[in-house]
């Protein structure tokens, strides 16, 4: 999995690369709205987050230039622009979620999860080829309906083998 994270405070830039990258994704980063879009559209990923307040170009300016140009990758807002305009704005706009500063870094990750699964046609965090299945949500591998008994790195491999 790939992410773009485009968000001009580089604490919150750091804990949010840093959270994705714990979680298996390979990451791009930017600190400004016209470098954010130069990586979206140089670069295919699977999920973008957006701060709207960014300099050179505004979040809302991205996610426009993003749906004009027919890119339909799922963009999660993550701003301190907590009023419903702005929300509504947002989503009108083009993005698929929001979530205001502060925010719980387990909430933001259960909302990209939601939003790849979205896009790639799953709506349940179960992935099931009987007898195996595998829960998204949970980070849990099941034969039978019974739990196999793996580490964080074992899960991660089974998770990013193709079929």
């Amino acid at each position: 999995m790939r992410a773009i994270v485009i968000e001009d405070d580089l604490d919150i830039q750091q804990q949010i690369v840093a959270r994705l990258k714990t979680e298996g994704f390979a990451v791009d980063s930017a600190d400004n709205g016209a470098d954010g879009l130069y990586l979206v559209q140089e670069y295919p990923a699977d999920v973008a987050v957006i701060d709207l307040g960014l300099p050179e170009m505004s979040g809302l300016e991205v996610i426009n230039q993003i749906r004009d140009q027919g890119n339909k990758l799922p963009i999660l807002i993550l701003t301190a622009r907590g009023r419903w305009q702005d929300k509504v704005e947002g989503l009108d706009a083009g993005a698929d979620d929001y979530l205001v500063k502060p925010f719980h870094h387990e909430e933001m990750m259960a909302r990209i999860r939601v939003l790849i699964r979205r896009a790639s046609g799953w709506s349940d965090s179960r992935i099931v080829c009987s007898p195996v299945s595998l829960d998204t949500a949970s980070q849990r591998i099941y034969v039978d309906d019974r739990e196999l008994d793996l580490t964080a790195y074992e899960y991660k491999v089974l998770e990013r083998t193709p079929v």
